[in-house]
């Protein structure tokens, strides 16, 4: 039995858009990392299927567990067969792991993206709400993952980024498993407050209220929303940020809190050692002019300024020191 990708009982967290295009497989759809399904489906086996059309190689990656067991990696095809060890009812999350950020995963109908059309097997059941506090991320490459592991190296770099790339061990999935909370991940390589990145993502503010170019985002909004922007908006070769690096994120940070009345506020600054000088007096002068209660956590000296994009135990590192200071908040 068919059960499409809009069934009440598939739940969806992050950044997933519904497509329905003519020429297009209608199917719901990511191209932001850490994003995630679930289900209860019935039966020993169940056929997961997507919308690959237009996807080029290498397709993003997923991972797949399967009653809370091990995950498994995957590239996303159009059939993906899962099998359980009994008939009966058995749950599934399918994390979207990593894609390719030069790919295009902005204007439909998207190069690199995670389009899900639905499953087939003997029975779908009621699936148990999540009700943990929500946290969502706002972020770059560091927050989406690039080049977490450095274990696989291939002649292209292009062919060698779904494997490289992880949102699982990722600063911001470690701190959320930490605090128990639903993490919701907005991270995209290249992107700042002051410009645009990879795979025609426009910059943070521009971004911010879209799944991709012409979906909404519909999520409710979260309990807390964690800030880190700063590395992609230096000026070339400097520490030094552009300009209109401060203007650019007040105007994200109004935007941000329009969109969400009630959620706790972290400014947490770049990893690379930039914007501690500025950050925190922009955040109180924020607060003052906007009645607001933005906090502010520094990351200066957490991780070596180098490797930019830190590996995994760098990543590890971040999160410890994260929770330590989000506690200290008492929010």
């Amino acid at each position: 039995m068919f059960f499409s990708y809009n069934n009440e009982n598939i739940r969806y967290t992050g950044r997933f858009g519904e497509v329905k295009k003519e020429g297009l497989p209608s199917s719901m759809t990511s191209t932001a990392t850490g994003a995630q399904i679930e289900f209860n489906f019935i039966g020993d086996a169940l056929q997961l299927e997507f919308d690959v059309s237009h996807s080029d190689f290498p397709r993003a990656h997923l991972y797949i567990e399967v009653d809370g067991g091990a995950r498994i990696q995957t590239p996303v095809e159009k059939y993906i067969r899962v099998t359980a060890k009994n008939h009966g009812e058995h749950s599934i999350k399918i994390i979207v792991k990593s894609g390719v950020e030069y790919l295009d995963r902005w204007k439909l109908p998207l190069n690199s993206k995670v389009a899900f059309v639905g499953f087939n097997a003997d029975g779908i059941a009621p699936i148990v709400p999540d009700e943990r506090k929500t946290v969502e991320f706002i972020g770059d490459s560091i927050t989406e993952g690039i080049l977490v592991a450095e274990e696989y190296v291939y002649e292209d770099e292009r062919f060698n980024r779904p494997w490289q790339d992880d949102a699982t061990s990722t600063y911001a999935w470690l701190f959320a498993e930490a605090m128990n909370l639903r993490p919701y991940p907005m991270g995209y390589g290249s992107v700042g407050v002051t410009r645009g990145g990879n795979g025609g993502v426009p910059k943070a503010a521009e971004a911010y209220p879209y799944n991709f170019d012409g979906s909404p985002i519909t999520y409710p909004s979260c309990d807390y929303i964690v800030i880190n922007h700063g590395a992609n908006d230096r000026i070339p070769g400097t520490n030094t940020p552009k300009p209109e690096y401060l203007p650019e994120y007040e105007g994200l940070l109004k935007l941000v809190r329009s969109r969400n009345p009630e959620a706790k506020i972290i400014v947490l600054s770049p990893f690379c050692g930039a914007m501690d000088d500025i950050l925190p007096e922009f955040v109180e002068s924020f607060n003052k002019d906007n009645n607001d209660s933005v906090y502010y956590i520094s990351s200066h000296g957490w991780v070596p300024l180098e490797p930019l994009h830190p590996l995994r135990d760098g990543h590890k590192i971040i999160a410890k020191n994260l929770t330590e200071e989000f506690k200290k908040l008492g929010i």
